[in-house]
């Protein structure tokens, strides 16, 4: 696949994602990431709480996408890894401990 169609299949996929992620929370500011060569990182998808590096390809690397997800993540937000290979439906991806975490403030706030 060319760079140009490469780049195009990523774009389309970021914003299938801010589709799915606007669905789930509507009165949440929810965007692709503006991707500027300046060294400043971006989320792919910026969603409050959450670092989103999304990853379309024939065949993902996880691992690969986690841990970018993780080192550019900054301080108060959860990383996550949205991966797609071609044909698949989508799989996120988070540390445990970040998991732990979240469906430890879900289990408080919880209507009981």
């Amino acid at each position: 696949m060319s760079g140009a169609a490469s780049r195009r299949k990523g774009a389309d996929f970021e914003r299938a994602l801010v589709h799915r992620f606007r669905e789930a929370m509507p009165e949440a500011l929810i965007r692709r990431g503006l991707q500027y060569r300046t060294g400043q990182e971006m989320s792919d998808v910026e969603v409050p709480c959450f670092w989103v590096e999304a990853k379309a390809h024939q065949r993902t690397n996880l691992r690969g996408a986690m841990r970018q997800a993780v080192e550019t993540c900054p301080p108060g937000r959860w990383p996550l890894a949205v991966c797609k290979d071609d044909g698949q439906p989508p799989l996120v991806t988070m540390q445990l401990d970040d998991f732990i975490e979240l469906l430890s403030e879900w289990w408080e706030a919880r209507p009981r």
